[in-house]
């Protein structure tokens, strides 16, 4: 049996080899989830450069001396 993907926006059934809908023209869900994936990927790399990006303030910023 040969499911075919449901849009997620208009839940229109959709051909297997499409990978946007025919109807709305948004991805559907097996192209969304690599979008999410990427979007966890970039967060992650932006974690590390803000701590990064942290840690060089900590040193590099003048102290008080009271």
């Amino acid at each position: 049996m040969n499911a075919q993907p449901v849009c997620l926006y208009c839940q229109q059934a959709n051909p297997t080899d499409e990978s946007e809908c025919r109807q709305c023209g948004m991805p559907l869900p097996a192209e969304a989830a690599l979008a999410g994936e990427r979007r966890l990927r970039r967060f992650g790399w932006f974690c590390v450069g803000l701590t990064i990006f942290c840690i060089v303030m900590f040193f590099w910023l003048p102290r008080s001396i009271v």
